[in-house]
């Protein structure tokens, strides 16, 4: 799939760099790419560099095993010490139906000092301290 990547000023504070994720078990990829436009614009509306797109895909979309989303989690863990990194999906189901394996998802991304964000405007970067473990001191 193409990279996407927004050109912005370049200011003293670095825009977030979001990294775009959903999943997709169907054949059909039609809904999928809507998806995944509606979170390009809402990315390019707020301004924020878009580093890519990763997608798991069948039987990978609805297992705990996630290639594309590990994938994600490691450019994450290497750009999140230079500036904000952003999860975003279309909605939280994206990440799992399942609400366990979702803050499971989630919780991997406050490790790496990331957050997760919907286009519904939902976020979970106030919660970031806690899903990352932070208050039970592991990092």
């Amino acid at each position: 799939m193409a990279k996407y990547e927004s050109e912005r000023v370049n200011t003293a504070t670095p825009s977030p760099l979001v990294l775009i994720y959903d999943r997709n078990a169907t054949r059909s990829s039609a809904i999928l790419d809507l998806r995944l436009s509606g979170c390009v614009n809402y990315a390019d509306r707020h301004g924020w560099q878009i580093a890519g797109l990763w997608v798991d895909r069948g039987d990978d979309a609805l297992s705990a095993t996630r290639p594309q989303f590990c994938a994600l989690i490691e450019v994450m863990r290497v750009e999140a010490g230079r500036r904000a990194t952003i999860c975003l999906v279309h909605n939280w189901c994206r990440l799992a139906h399942d609400d366990a394996l979702r803050l499971t998802l989630q919780q991997r991304v406050a490790q790496v000092r990331g957050c997760t964000a919907t286009t519904f405007g939902d976020s979970d970067a106030r919660a970031h301290a806690v899903l990352a473990g932070l208050s039970h001191g592991s990092a």
